[in-house]
């Protein structure tokens, strides 16, 4: 009975009409997708070539000049921490108070001068780094009493001043020959073997000066 009716229902399952779906969105979804596939690798190439670029043109210009982030960090130079930048000159505020003529000499070993206060704004730099204490500047009058002068030969008559009231003087018949910023900023006449702390000035080094050499 089972053979009989495998013919009848296999004649009646041909006699069905076959539905074939069409093939042409398939074939419409797998050129998107493909499309897709070659832009992506397209803009990931691009990105690669850009990074490739800059990493070449950071190491070209660590081949120029290996220490240029140290000077833009350290503008007065990388070894040299301790000077602070102001104003396009570089500063050092000792720790030890020593007499004046001591200070210079230390200034001039370190390739800079005891500061020379020329404008208002540098004198506000000053005043915030060196208040409550005494400092030494590069003013004195140990040539001719009462002729003050800069030791870089700046005119001392026509520039900036911000002597304390009543000063410069002479207290108890003593010399007071050498310059310093007071507690409180302003300047005071002072005698030159006395212990005061110091400031030391010096020019912006270039980028060549300021990086070390490497061996």
């Amino acid at each position: 009975m089972d053979g009989e009716r495998f013919p009848d229902a296999f004649r009646s399952y041909r006699g069905k009409t076959l539905i074939q779906r069409p093939l042409c969105p398939t074939y419409v979804l797998l050129g998107v997708s493909y499309f897709l596939v070659v832009i992506g690798l397209a803009v990931a190439l691009s990105k690669v070539a850009a990074v490739s670029s800059e990493l070449r043109k950071v190491k070209d210009d660590l081949a120029k000049d290996p220490f240029g982030n140290d000077f833009h960090l350290f503008p007065c130079g990388a070894n040299t921490r301790q000077w602070e930048y102001f104003s396009g000159k570089c500063y050092y505020f000792s720790l030890q108070a020593v007499p004046w003529h001591q200070a210079k000499a230390d200034c001039e070993r370190q390739q800079s001068q005891l500061v020379i206060v020329d404008s208002l704004a540098k004198q506000n730099f000053l005043e915030t780094r060196t208040r409550n204490e005494r400092f030494w500047i590069g003013l004195h009058d140990l040539h001719t009493e009462g002729v003050w002068k800069w030791l870089d030969g700046s005119n001392y008559i026509t520039g900036f001043k911000n002597w304390k009231t009543g000063e410069p003087n002479t207290y108890l018949n003593r010399d007071e020959d050498c310059g310093q910023l007071w507690i409180n900023g302003e300047w005071n006449d002072f005698t030159c073997n006395s212990n005061s702390y110091y400031v030391c000035e010096k020019t912006l080094p270039t980028k060549s000066t300021s990086a070390p050499k490497r061996a």
